[in-house]
């Protein structure tokens, strides 16, 4: 007897990490956008980081994952942080 991946569900999993993730991330932008703002400085960087976390579970790579190996590579450190698969 074979164990199968329901990808489907491994897939919502993943968004899951992907929104548990970003959540501390978004917090501490919605700090850093607010302190811009009583400053007049730009906050053209932090909306454009907010956008890629608020897009980050929508990633078209999540849908095409066709194993758990090509899900966890989509995994993107460089605004998610350290992958939660280790």
């Amino acid at each position: 007897m074979s164990v199968s991946i329901n990808m489907t569900k491994a897939k919502e999993i993943h968004k899951t990490k992907i929104r548990e993730a970003r959540k501390s991330l978004l917090e501490s932008l919605d700090i850093d956008f607010q302190k811009a703002q009583e400053t007049s400085a730009d906050t053209t960087s932090i909306v454009s980081k907010k956008k890629a976390l608020r897009d980050a579970p929508a990633d078209s790579a999540i849908g095409s994952a066709s194993d758990t190996a090509a899900l966890k590579a989509q995994w993107n450190t460089a605004i998610l942080g350290a992958t939660p698969y280790t």
